[in-house]
């Protein structure tokens, strides 16, 4: 038996008893670290997953069923402990839970120069790969993204390492000016912001900022939407220089593998990228802070209330 996070009603957290259960096929993992996804994971808390989406939001390995209980994550860094494998480090797309076992397929390596303590960001810098993939992103392009959590660091990240482009961060928080320029990126407020941007990235899961990336789009350019706004209705304006710009709204969601990709990429080979990319220092910026997995109960509101919060690292001792 071990321990693990389960949600049980709005923003009621509660570590719960958990079988670890190993066929002859799986391996067991001992957990170093879990990553918390602060913009799924809050409207998960908050009861806010459509109920429409129950089926296509559930986490590879959740138990429970939306909206409550639940156990969820996706972001599980941890030691093999069992079979010829055991010492190594492994990425696992699995909720918060202090030992686990799955079937070695489902394992990721951890490559040699990532430490284990940063390859919890590998569920993120996935979606931003996705996103940078959906957004058709080439040299010398114009990048403008919006807002500056986990995911719009790491597609300003991504975006700035394509030769010749000029990525900008934008935020309302003057503070992330700081860890855009360490990614390689511009930073400005909303009303400091250059237009024309070639593309142009959403991911502050607001209103407000949906509409400053709108602003920000040059003549015919696409504005790709990589938030999840769960169950609410966002205001979109879609007057003035949408039609007359002829801008494109593009949708982007990691379930998917885009279409010009699709033929080639296979789910695995895309984290297993992912993974590969966050060898950067520099990306150690993007946790923001840790909690001890046996206080996690306790404190889990208030990391996901924070909006501070970047990626916060549950440390399994």
């Amino acid at each position: 038996m071990t321990q693990a996070l389960w949600i049980t009603a709005p923003r009621t957290a509660v570590l719960r008893a958990a079988p670890v259960t190993a066929g002859p096929e799986h391996l067991e993992v001992r957990t170093l670290f879990t990553g918390i996804s602060r913009g799924t994971e809050r409207l998960v808390f908050a009861g806010r997953v459509p109920e429409g989406e129950y089926d296509t939001m559930r986490a590879p390995y959740q138990q429970g069923d939306f909206p409550f209980p639940v156990k969820y994550g996706y972001a599980a860094v941890g030691e093999i402990v069992t079979g010829e494998q055991a010492g190594g480090i492994v990425f696992a797309l699995f909720p918060h839970q202090s030992r686990f076992a799955l079937p070695a397929q489902a394992l990721l390596p951890v490559p040699a120069q990532v430490p284990a303590a940063r390859a919890v960001l590998a569920a993120n810098m996935e979606t931003a790969l996705n996103i940078i993939w959906d957004a058709g992103v080439q040299a010398g392009d114009r990048v403008a993204v919006v807002g500056c959590g986990v995911v719009g660091a790491l597609v300003g990240y991504l975006a700035a390492r394509i030769p010749g482009t000029q990525a900008c961060i934008t935020d309302v928080d003057p503070a992330r000016g700081t860890l855009a320029h360490a990614l390689g990126c511009d930073f400005a407020q909303p009303q400091d912001a250059a237009g024309d941007a070639d593309v142009v990235i959403h991911a502050s899961t607001s209103a407000a900022g949906l509409a400053t990336a709108i602003a920000l789009a040059g003549v015919e350019a696409s504005v790709v939407e990589a938030s999840w706004y769960g169950s609410g209705l966002t205001e979109a304006p879609l007057g003035g220089r949408f039609h007359q710009r002829r801008l494109r709204l593009v949708s982007s969601q990691v379930g998917r593998i885009p279409p010009a990709q699709a033929p080639r990429w296979t789910y695995r080979r895309r984290l297993e990228t992912a993974l590969l990319l966050l060898a950067d220092p520099v990306l150690d910026m993007l946790i923001s802070g840790e909690t001890a997995f046996a206080d996690l109960a306790d404190h889990y509101a208030a990391i996901l209330d924070d909006p501070a919060t970047l990626c916060h690292r549950v440390r399994y001792d």
